[in-house]
């Protein structure tokens, strides 16, 4: 039983990444995971990723690139108004304007500069660099 099957593929990745993989495998999937892996993929922290659709249990292969330092989850997940995000850029980025914050707003799943950019708060959810 997973608790949190988010945490469980950010630390399947970073481990797989550090032993110099190239490719690793997660499951179980879910909607809130395929959006995560969109958003490193479309800022190439990632490779590609496919969905290997079996019965008894669906699975996602990913292509590791090596540009991924560190991913993790933000744990509470901190609910968070439009003009707070620079604290949290601070406790969890290495520098400005290095690495995403992934936030949840009313709009879907979107990266913390889109939220600043909207004027939308949310609910903090993961972050890369």
């Amino acid at each position: 039983m997973l608790n949190d099957p988010l945490a469980n593929v950010m630390n399947t990745i970073v481990n797989a990444q550090k032993k110099g993989k190239a490719e690793c495998t997660i499951s179980p999937t879910s909607k809130t995971i395929k959006k995560v892996l969109e958003m490193m993929h479309e800022h190439h922290y990632i490779g590609t990723f496919e969905i290997m659709d079996q019965k008894a249990l669906p699975s996602i292969k990913i292509n590791l690139i090596g540009a991924l330092n560190k991913c993790a989850v933000i744990k509470p997940h901190f609910s968070i108004k439009k003009d707070g995000y620079e604290k949290f850029e601070k406790r969890y980025l290495p520098a400005k304007n290095v690495g995403i914050i992934v936030v949840s707003t009313s709009q879907g799943m979107i990266t913390h500069y889109e939220a600043k950019k909207k004027g939308l708060g949310g609910s903090l959810i993961a972050y890369f660099y």
